[in-house]
């Protein structure tokens, strides 16, 4: 149960920091310090984002005049856009075996990591 709220509060902070948590953060922690499947792990962290976790730090960056209301216009539309590609996702996921899906994962982080170091650079 503890690793579990610090796994959360890890995501939490990454999420607060640069607006990640869930696939980035939470699936593979849950893999590597639980012993999750890659699905498993992907259904566990989309189950903790129905919540509303990102309350707090949008409201903080809400006061700090950062988030206007234009912005968060668009991040409603976001939301419509993960919550029909949510489910996409996982009908797809439920299709293939976990070390294809792991695999797929892996690549996806790379592929970030690699625009991130370009594009910082």
């Amino acid at each position: 149960m503890i690793l579990a709220v610090l796994i959360g509060l890890a995501a939490g902070v990454a999420s607060g920091l640069f607006g990640i948590g869930g696939g980035v953060v939470i699936v593979p922690m849950l893999a590597f310090f639980m012993g999750y499947s890659t699905q498993q792990a992907a259904a566990t962290s989309l189950a903790a984002l129905l919540l509303p976790v990102g309350a707090l730090g949008v409201y903080a960056y809400w006061r700090a005049g950062i988030l206007p209301a234009s912005h968060i216009m668009i991040a409603l539309l976001i939301a419509l856009g993960l919550m029909l590609g949510a489910f996409a996702g996982a009908k797809l996921a439920i299709t293939l075996s976990n070390i294809w899906l792991s695999r797929a994962f892996a690549i996806f982080l790379v592929l970030i990591a690699i625009r991130m170091w370009v594009k910082a650079g």
